[in-house]
């Protein structure tokens, strides 16, 4: 059974820093794509983050120049750190791994307060 365990995230003041992590265990397929994804309260799903297993990279234009995607592929984990943090960067912050089937985690809250 494929499980997506998400951590690191928490309470923090605006322009703080923060590190999420992310790890996959029993999944057989090689992992293609790792991504970040975030929901704000009363707002829909966003992507934030991705990186292949090539190492290709992107960002959203919110976060870029702040959050740096990274990835072990020896762990099969993905990171997200995550910089100069704003209070509009609250929301609930979801890790997805793209394997043949589309896995996500149950997600970790991240509150920046102002």
């Amino acid at each position: 059974q494929v499980q997506v365990l998400e951590s690191g995230g928490g309470l923090v003041q605006a322009g703080g820093s923060l590190r999420l992590s992310c790890g996959v265990s029993g999944i057989f397929f090689p992992i293609r794509v790792m991504g970040w994804y975030r929901q704000a309260p009363g707002k829909q799903r966003e992507w934030v983050a991705s990186i292949s297993n090539g190492g290709s990279l992107n960002h959203a234009d919110s976060v870029k120049g702040r959050f740096t995607i990274t990835r072990d592929n020896a762990k099969n984990t993905v990171y997200l750190q995550m910089n100069s943090l704003k209070p509009e960067d609250t929301a609930v912050y979801y890790c997805n791994v793209e394997a043949g089937n589309s896995y996500w985690g149950q997600g970790t809250q991240v509150t920046v307060s102002s």
